[in-house]
């Protein structure tokens, strides 16, 4: 589904569920005399976002790493990954969160650095599939 695609569906659902008095344009009464604009005030970040700003991000490493280690305790639970299999599956997660961090220990991931995270996720990925779907199982 595309953006735009949304943002149609959206548009026609708050058009239905608000009815068209909601799209219709009402005049604006002109302002009484004209307002100085205010000085400008600075506002320091507080310790969260001055944090956040601090480490650069990586959302979807994050995310896919999440996903990895549920896939891993899937396999488990359903025991088509064997406490080996899940163990070493593990510590591959685990060195890929220690490259993240190194990427990350600079301020800045690169374009390569996020290339290479996102190919050892790529054989991680692959090694976890191999891993459910042998035929090795639990009990």
């Amino acid at each position: 589904m595309t953006l735009n695609h949304i943002s149609r569906s959206l548009f026609v659902w708050v058009g239905l569920s608000l009815g068209a008095a909601a799209f219709a344009q009402t005049p604006v009464a002109p302002a009484a005399a004209p307002v100085a604009p205010a000085a400008p005030v600075a506002v320091a970040p507080t310790a969260p976002v001055a944090a956040a700003a601090a480490t650069p991000a990586t959302p979807r490493v994050d995310a896919r790493q999440a996903k990895q280690e549920a896939r891993i305790q899937q396999g488990v639970a359903s025991g088509s990954m064997t406490p080996t299999e899940a163990k070493r599956a593990q510590a591959r997660q685990e060195r890929m969160a220690a490259k993240e961090a190194k990427a990350k220990s600079d301020g800045v991931v690169t374009a390569k650095e996020r290339t290479r995270l996102n190919h050892q996720q790529n054989k991680a990925s692959h090694q976890i599939k191999r891993n459910k779907h042998d035929a090795q199982k639990v009990g």
